[in-house]
């Protein structure tokens, strides 16, 4: 071989050999945490929030919606994520440059910690000391669940967060209670609501108030004010809450609380996020006096992380708080009411709604309809940390641990949606402990969706340092064959199917985004009409 000839080759490998270490080869990037006992990992992307939410409500796994918001994409376009706490907490940690939009999805019925988004705008209120109102926020809600409830807590059973700014003071305030948790965030509100009507009741007219004050109004929040004395407590005189009032911008009386933030299927940002465009992530604030309690091989980060996601609340002897509902339509759960998981009020209480599961719903009300007995389901809760289903039953005191019905105290039917499985047990003190064998539930209720799924279907995929990027198969022709020499690690994610042409696939997804977000068409079927509605506005708005 010519000197020449090997200089040839010589550069060839060099160049190659560049190449390879702009785009390194590997195999598929299948995540799995080396924890003890840790199952396999799941980590799918999926491009609406309906598919992440049906999705993770079929997997047997331990794991929760998450929504991602991306630099340079359109506002408000997110991408949801199903992945467990776990698993989300190594990465989040790792790769927070394409992590550090993150929200938690608060599911809707999901049994949940009470919360408060509070704000103002700093300029327009440059006397006010954010720090004190956030602390006489505290100790008013506090007063409240003493009052209400009979639940003692203080400034150390609260997380506070902090993403304040030169601009706008911002902070997030998650009550972690002792053995307590509201039925969902939807009773949160309406608690919300209520204690703050001294307020609200100022300067509702011709004001920003009313417009957030939505379908809650001022006798409701009297009715469950006025319950709460039945509870023989102390009666404390009417707080003076004008300092929750601050001014807005344009210099208009608003609320220091956030009541946007109650609704189905919220997202909620995380601890260490921020919003796309701005460096003001979540931290805890210099005032916080929480204090997070590290279980066994967790960190003290992790195990703060934890507590400030909203529905992370367990099933084991939680209290259930729940607060009247506004619509006369609906059952009417006890005005303010402390349930419990251990024991059971009395059967005047009835009534029955609708949970997230339907399906679930019907099957157990033939588990308690049977030789001539028709029992009914007086309450229902959803721990979604653990995809368990309790049912409070009514009329049907069947005990399997004693083989006969109990006289007084009524039993629970248990729906486990990850092992696909139901059980009893019992309020009686004598079963407090007991649990019965597990039945398999009906095959119709049991969706399951397909775990794995094959690369070519991937709309997006998150390469080795943790960038979301979209999948050559979305990509047009031409920018598959420069992006070819190139193989990346991914997570697996879920791919919808495209129809019609582009420009109309594209609006009709934009109408979809901006159906989904709205708080008053929250569900996951949406009407024609509706759509056809958005899509012409949308077409109109493009033809302006």
């Amino acid at each position: 071989m010519s000197k020449a000839d090997w200089g040839k080759r010589l550069k060839k490998v060099e160049q190659l050999a560049g190449l390879f270490q702009q785009c390194p080869l590997s195999s598929a990037y299948k995540p799995r945490l080396s924890r003890p006992g840790q199952p396999s990992s799941i980590w799918k992307l999926f491009p609406r929030q309906c598919m992440a939410i049906h999705f993770a409500q079929s997997c047997r796994e331990d794991v929760h919606v998450f929504a991602l918001e991306k630099e340079h994409a359109k506002m408000g376009q997110r991408i949801y994520l199903v992945t467990s706490y776990s698993e989300l907490w190594h990465y989040y940690s790792t790769y927070r440059q394409s992590l550090m939009h993150c929200y938690e999805l608060i599911p809707e019925g999901a049994v949940c910690k009470l919360y408060f988004d509070l704000e103002f705008h700093r300029p327009s209120n440059s006397r006010i000391d954010g720090k004190a109102m956030v602390a006489s926020l505290i100790q008013y809600v506090c007063e409240q669940l003493m009052d209400v409830f009979g639940i003692e807590c203080s400034e150390k059973d609260v997380l506070n967060l902090d993403s304040s700014t030169e601009e706008k003071f911002s902070r997030h305030l998650i009550f972690i209670l002792q053995n307590a948790a509201f039925k969902d965030n939807i009773h949160v509100g309406q608690f919300v609501h209520a204690i703050l009507q001294p307020v609200l009741s100022v300067h509702r007219k011709g004001s920003e108030l009313e417009k957030n004050l939505g379908v809650v109004t001022e006798d409701r929040g009297e009715r469950g004010l006025k319950a709460s004395s039945q509870a023989k407590r102390p009666k404390r005189e009417e707080r003076d809450l004008s300092f929750l009032l601050v001014k807005h911008k344009d210099g208009q009386d608003v609320l220091f609380v956030d009541l946007g933030v109650y609704t189905k299927n919220r997202n909620f940002r995380l601890y260490k996020s921020s919003k796309v465009g701005r460096n003001a992530a979540f931290t805890v604030a210099e005032d916080n006096r929480f204090i997070s309690k590290p279980e066994r091989n967790v960190s003290a980060e992790e195990s703060l992380f934890l507590s400030s996601l909203i529905s992370n609340v367990s099933f084991t002897s939680q209290k259930i708080l729940t607060w009247d509902l506004p619509d006369p339509e609906a059952v009417k759960y006890p005005k303010p009411q402390c349930s419990s998981t251990s024991h059971c009020a009395s059967d005047s209480l009835e009534g029955f709604q609708c949970s997230p599961h339907k399906e679930v719903d019907s099957f157990v009300l033939t588990v308690v309809n049977r030789d001539g007995i028709k029992g009914n389901i007086r309450r229902w809760n959803y721990f979604v940390s653990e995809q368990l289903l309790v049912y409070d039953i009514l009329r049907y005191r069947w005990c399997q641990n004693v083989n006969r019905f109990h006289k007084s105290n009524n039993v629970m039917i248990l729906v486990d949606l990850k092992e696909e499985v139901w059980y009893q047990k019992c309020h009686d003190p004598e079963c407090r402990n007991f649990r019965s064998s597990s039945y398999p539930l009906p095959q119709d209720i049991c969706v399951s969706y397909l775990i794995t799924m094959d690369e070519e279907d991937q709309t997006y995929l998150m390469d080795d340092v943790g960038n979301i990027i979209p999948s050559q198969k979305s990509q047009p022709p031409e920018q598959n064959n420069q992006g070819s020499s190139s193989a990346v690690r991914v997570h697996q994610v879920e791919v919808f199917e495209s129809w019609g042409d582009d420009s109309d696939n594209q609006t009709y997804i934009e109408a979809l985004e901006m159906v989904e977000r709205s708080t008053e068409f929250a569900e996951d079927d949406v009407s024609d009409e509706l759509m056809l509605q958005t899509v012409n506005e949308l077409e109109f708005q493009k033809d302006l």
